[in-house]
């Protein structure tokens, strides 16, 4: 499975949820954010554990990818917060750090560091990794689509 295309599919269901979340008020709110965290931390545990171990060995690509940690290890502080916050307009601010961390983390990472990531492994090697995180998001109980 091509990695940079399950990632992106990851990135779109991630963008359509904060849409939700932002039209939505009240429960809709809190279960939209709920599906998002939950999104959320399956793709940052399949990134982290297997997507930028293969890339952070590589002098391209290792810059990238520890930014690409520490952006994670943001959006995780703030999805933590929110998920233990009451909806309020203090939930909405951070909400909206939360969205503009992500907008910019997907954007470096589909823009920059894909590009590189192509440069530095070979497309069996991408193939393989792509298969290892299908797997382990199928095993996490979310479904990948075979595009």
């Amino acid at each position: 499975m091509n990695p940079y295309e399950l990632l992106k599919t990851d990135h779109e269901k991630v963008s359509d949820l904060f849409q939700r979340i932002e039209s939505a008020s009240g429960k809709a709110k809190l279960a939209a954010f709920k599906k998002l965290k939950a999104e959320l931390d399956v793709h940052t545990m399949v990134e982290e554990t297997i997507f930028y171990p293969a890339l952070k060995k590589a002098d391209e690509t290792r810059d990238l990818t520890l930014e690409a940690f520490e952006e994670h290890r943001v959006v995780k502080d703030l999805l933590t917060e929110l998920a233990g916050a009451e909806l309020s307009g203090k939930w909405d601010a951070k909400f909206t750090v939360l969205k503009e961390n992500v907008e910019h983390h997907v954007d470096e990472e589909e823009s920059d560091l894909f590009k590189k990531a192509k440069s530095v492994l070979s497309d069996e090697q991408a193939e393989a990794l792509g298969d290892k995180m299908a797997a382990e998001k199928e095993k996490q109980g979310a479904p990948v689509s075979e595009e």
